[in-house]
Order: structure tokens, then sequence, then C-alpha cells
């Protein structure tokens, strides 16, 4: 069984996929802050044909439903 810090990190990795359309994100880290966790990391965007990092925190509620999602650019 999965301990909830890795399913944080499926959860977001899958969400960020679908919302930048890209195939590869980087999870730095999960940090539980009440009854949130808050997972940050970075993901490969493409702007018209060059290839940018943009950075991301997500935060995820106990029942793994995202709450909030920031997204910049590096």
């Amino acid at each position: 069984m999965k301990s909830f810090n890795e399913e944080a990190k499926q959860i977001t990795t899958e969400f960020v996929k679908k919302r930048k359309n890209c195939d590869r994100v980087e999870i730095s880290s999960v940090k539980q802050k009440g009854e949130y966790w808050i997972i940050s990391g970075t993901c490969p965007i493409n702007l018209e044909g060059h290839l940018w990092a943009e950075k991301f925190h997500v935060v995820l509620d106990k029942k793994g439903k995202v709450k909030l999602a920031d997204f910049w650019l590096l």
C-alpha cells in the first residue's frame, strides 16, 4: 500500500501532465501543512518552439483533490 506522500506525488504528476500537456514532471518537495499537502516541482513547456522550465505548487486536500495550482516560468 502506498503512503499518502507517494499518492500525492502521483496525483500531482498526472494533474500537471494533463494541465500542461507535457510528458515529464519533476517533483522537488512534498510538505504537509495542516489538512493540506503542498507539492512543488518543475515541468518543461514549449513556448513558440522554445523549451522553458515552469515551476509549480499544487495543493491537495486529504482526499487527494486538487484545491489550488500555481504555475510560473523560471
